[in-house]
């Protein structure tokens, strides 16, 4: 079986994708080191997809399959998914986007930003799903917070919020899902049986 790092058309969208972003760093390089340049490109590049994906779905898919039902005294469109299962219109248009942003968001970080990772492949993509785990419960606590509580529009909501988990991510992703031999046991998890991938 071919390894995926011999993959012609894997190394050349990588090498296409770090030409564009390398083009940009040296006005900034004097203040951002390059991996977190990267970051911040391939972040920014999953968000901004995250977030028109998120708007189409809310504005355009989902309105369809709405219905209106009153939720604790309050007319809410909800959609259904079942007898009593229903979900609100806004955690309806963050599953979509969610389920392209969560392959495109691992290909990034592994390929092109996180590269020299000594870790397991399957390793790396079960930190990564435990990160985006851990997105999710925290992205629906605040979108709830912000939409709902607060009475913000849902899309400067879920900007708002993917800002806040976008630097938790980082430092997760640099120190825990992709992270080198040179860093330290974090958070109590050694680098013991973690080999090169």
């Amino acid at each position: 079986m071919k390894h995926y790092r011999d993959s012609r058309k894997l190394n050349f969208a990588r090498n296409i994708i770090l030409k564009v972003i390398d083009f940009f760093h040296p006005p900034f390089s004097r203040w951002i080191p390059i991996q977190t340049f990267r970051y911040i490109a391939c972040g920014g590049s999953v968000t901004v997809l995250g977030l028109l994906l998120f708007f189409i779905g809310y504005n355009y898919i989902l309105p369809p399959y709405l219905v209106t039902r009153v939720i604790n005294g309050k007319s809410e469109e909800v959609l259904p998914l079942g007898e009593s299962l229903t979900m609100t219109r806004y955690i309806g248009a963050y599953v979509i986007s969610f389920m392209i942003g969560f392959p495109v968001g691992f290909f990034l970080s592994k390929f092109v930003v996180f590269q020299e990772s000594h870790l397991k492949g399957r390793v790396q993509l079960f930190r990564y799903a435990t990160l985006q785990f851990v997105n999710i419960v925290l992205n629906y606590y605040l979108l709830h917070f912000f939409a709902g509580w607060c009475g913000f529009w849902a899309t400067p909501s879920q900007t708002l919020t993917t800002a806040i988990l976008a630097v938790f991510s980082y430092f997760f992703q640099r120190h825990i899902s992709f992270r080198t031999k040179k860093d330290p046991a974090i958070m109590g998890i050694p680098a013991i049986e973690e080999e090169k991938a």
